[in-house]
């Protein structure tokens, strides 16, 4: 099931970063941010949601700090004057890795997820429907900062909502020099494809082309990490034999999905270092794509 969108995302966005959010803060409003930490160049980023442009009013100022062995700062800011800290003494952020940051607007307080795991809570110190603006600061690289209605009411399809995803890129292969490794996927298949994270709730942002040309290549931002999920949607063609799915770094395919009409199985198989590994093609149930 899939949900409206509250407002298209932010790609690639500028560091320090400055958005309106479109409505204000409101109920059930979910936001996803999406990035890398700096290994360099300073201690600290910060994501906080104000009440203006201005910084004078922070409703919450959440602010990890790699100090002191790593610590986690909350607060809020009201007419230029700080409130008491809240803060946690654990930082699973690490520098030079990516992470994925979820902000989930409760009645009574936020909810922090990161990289698909509870991290923190935060109590409301001033009304949240007065927060119109975000803002992002300090050693961070953004890749996305996205927003959903959790609450809004379900679509028949998550197409409808139209956002747009990353851009989508078609390399060529470079002659004379071994390909410059980065983390891909392969889509030999004609579907439009969508990118969400791990929550089953977080409606996907969705390719606004409904068909690409084959063979399909998409870079993904900040690579794999555990509970990231990419979802795949399309149509097989009726005369199709054999289609198939690559997650890819560099040369190497870390996982190969091959459904196989013709074989009536769908194979599973790693290439590493120019060689195959052993087939996996058991499957727990009948051929699941027709």
């Amino acid at each position: 099931m899939a949900f409206i969108c509250a407002q298209p995302p932010y790609l690639n966005p500028v560091v320090p970063f400055s958005g309106i959010i479109q409505g204000g803060l409101q109920e059930g409003l979910q936001i996803t941010v999406i990035g890398t930490i700096l290994p360099f160049n300073g201690t600290r980023f910060a994501v906080n949601f104000q009440i203006g442009s201005s910084d004078n009013d922070i409703a919450f100022h959440f602010n990890p700090r790699f100090e002191n062995g790593g610590y986690l700062v909350c607060n809020t800011k009201q007419n230029g004057c700080w409130g008491p800290e809240e803060r946690k003494m654990h930082l699973p952020f690490q520098r030079g890795s990516p992470f994925e940051l979820i902000f989930l607007v409760q009645s009574s307080h936020f909810q922090v997820m990161l990289n698909g795991s509870p991290f923190v809570q935060y109590p409301h110190r001033v009304p949240f429907h007065r927060v119109d603006t975000l803002s992002i600061n300090g050693i961070v690289q953004l890749f996305s900062i996205s927003f959903q209605n959790t609450r809004a009411a379900p679509v028949l399809s998550a197409f409808s909502a139209m956002q747009f995803s990353q851009a989508a890129c078609f390399p060529h292969k470079p002659k004379g020099r071994k390909p410059q490794r980065q983390t891909m996927i392969h889509t030999p298949l004609s579907a439009p494809q969508q990118m969400y994270p791990q929550n089953p709730a977080f409606p996907p942002m969705a390719y606004p082309n409904p068909a690409y040309p084959m063979p399909f290549f998409t870079s993904i931002p900040g690579g794999l990490y555990p509970s990231k999920r990419i979802f795949v949607s399309g149509t097989v063609l009726p005369s199709a034999q054999r289609f198939h799915i690559n997650l890819r770094s560099g040369s190497d395919i870390a996982f190969h999905l091959n459904p196989r009409f013709d074989e009536n199985t769908v194979v599973r198989n790693t290439h590493v270092n120019g060689s195959w590994g052993s087939e996996e093609r058991s499957l727990c149930q009948k051929m699941p794509f027709t």
